[in-house]
């Protein structure tokens, strides 16, 4: 199955609002201020409702900006919101179901954490694997073991054509690393967000880095 859709960004911005303390749509706009051209929004706390508002207020504001959006966990708020796409972990509504659901242009990413659920993942109908945690990360509260650069390095072998997400603990410091392993783009959340006030120069900094060199 080839599932090559769009060239991925290097850097994946992730919201979270328990972090930066600022709602979804800022720091939607404080990321693409700094760069990001593909955003996933993330909201484990608030109402349905709320974040079906939140999701469309972001939208509107990257339209203009030709930026996409990929909601975290919803394919309902995704179909709502007309969003770009969503990203779907082990526990979510499986990658079958959303592609039904959302139809052949959407964005499906697909969250893995071993080489086994890699493997299993090669044939379904997504758009990219994220694979992870790279390294120690404190925004979920039961995380995943560490699987390193070396085991993401084996990942991007067997992951062949299907582009490659590393998320976890990844900053400004180790996002070179990261990239040197193998993996086309870098989710981020802590490293952009954990000083609001510089949120879209950390952004653009990170981007700096993905430059050849």
């Amino acid at each position: 199955m080839r599932h090559v859709k769009i060239p991925l960004p290097a850097i994946y911005p992730i919201t979270d609002t328990s972090i930066s303390g600022l709602s979804i749509p800022e720091q939607v706009q404080y990321f693409i201020a700094g760069g990001a051209k593909l955003i996933q929004i993330r909201e484990k706390n608030a109402s349905s409702r709320a974040f079906l508002k939140a999701v469309e207020a972001s939208i509107a504001i990257a339209r203009t900006y030709d930026v996409r959006v990929i909601v975290n966990d919803r394919v309902d708020i995704a179909m709502l919101s007309k969003a770009d796409g969503v990203h779907l972990g082990q526990e979510d509504l499986s990658p079958n179901h959303a592609r039904q659901l959302l139809g052949p242009e959407a964005i499906i990413g697909y969250s893995t954490h071993t080489i086994d659920q890699v493997r299993s993942a090669a044939e379904l109908p997504i758009d990219y694997l994220a694979f992870g945690p790279v390294f120690p990360t404190s925004t979920k509260s039961d995380p995943d073991p560490v699987v390193g650069l070396k085991i993401l390095r084996q990942v991007k072998k067997i992951a062949g054509d299907l582009p490659l997400v590393a998320i976890g603990g990844i900053t400004a410091e180790n996002l070179r690393s990261v990239l040197d392993a193998g993996a086309d783009t870098a989710a981020i959340i802590s490293g952009v967000l954990s000083k609001p006030r510089n949120i879209a120069e950390n952004v653009a900094d990170l981007i700096t880095i993905c430059l050849p060199k």
